[in-house]
């Protein structure tokens, strides 16, 4: 859940990005990174093992200071892909605001797709935040390689459930930022609803998607935050 500094009048908020091995988790991050500012952007600190590229990632926050004068801090986590790192992944779950799911668009990674969501809510129960209602969206990314799935099924499976869906190829940048501002106004939404975001911190929706969307270089007016849903 979102840490609030009363004293500093700063609110720090945990973002993760989940999904199975070798999805485009961490090329997420580090287009994300790129964007940036390198003035103002924080470390990136990965590290690699022979089972999985990343281990644990870090994108340490981006942050803006609202008008109300608090300061919003957002930091970025990734998670381990291999499920022999499910102990790392549930650590690293631990207090997290949402969830960007990072899903292979190949049809050959379906089952793995489906394995890593199904421990995502495993986790989410066991960290006792099933109940908290954390917030999710979905990138299906690597639209550009073959025998994938189709732009229709996309739309099918965005109908079927709740959370947005949006399509990516992140080596490229594109739906990068599409998936973390859809994500940051979903968990915007929730943390207007468990702490009172906007009404109580002073911090309102379109400050807050527009501040973050600034130091990426991104028009948030342009983007389609809802995906395909």
């Amino acid at each position: 859940m979102a840490q609030v500094d009363f004293q500093h009048r700063e609110i720090a908020i945990k973002l993760v990005y989940y999904g199975p091995a070798m999805s485009g988790k961490t090329t997420n991050l580090q287009q994300i990174h790129a964007r940036m500012d390198p003035r103002r952007r924080g470390r990136l600190l990965t590290l690699d093992t022979k089972e999985d590229r990343t281990l644990y990632f870090d994108l340490l926050p981006l942050a803006f200071k609202s008008a109300s004068g608090v300061t919003c801090k957002v930091k970025l986590f990734t998670v381990p892909g291999q499920v022999i790192h499910n102990t790392t992944r549930k650590v690293v779950l631990q207090g997290c605001d949402g969830v960007a799911f990072i899903a292979d668009s190949q049809i050959a990674e379906t089952k793995n797709n489906n394995e890593a969501f199904a421990t995502l809510k495993q986790n989410w129960k066991e960290n006792r935040l099933e109940a908290e209602g954390i917030p999710i969206v979905i990138q299906f990314n690597k639209r550009d390689l073959p025998r994938v799935r189709s732009d229709d099924e996309l739309k099918r499976i965005a109908s079927r459930g709740q959370e947005p869906v949006f399509p990516g190829i992140a080596f490229k940048g594109e739906g990068v930022a599409e998936t973390f501002l859809g994500l940051a106004a979903a968990t915007w939404e929730s943390l207007e609803k468990r702490i009172g975001l906007g009404n109580k911190h002073g911090i309102p929706r379109p400050e807050f998607l527009q501040s973050l969307g600034k130091q990426l270089g991104a028009d948030v007016d342009q983007l389609n935050l809802k995906g395909l849903a």
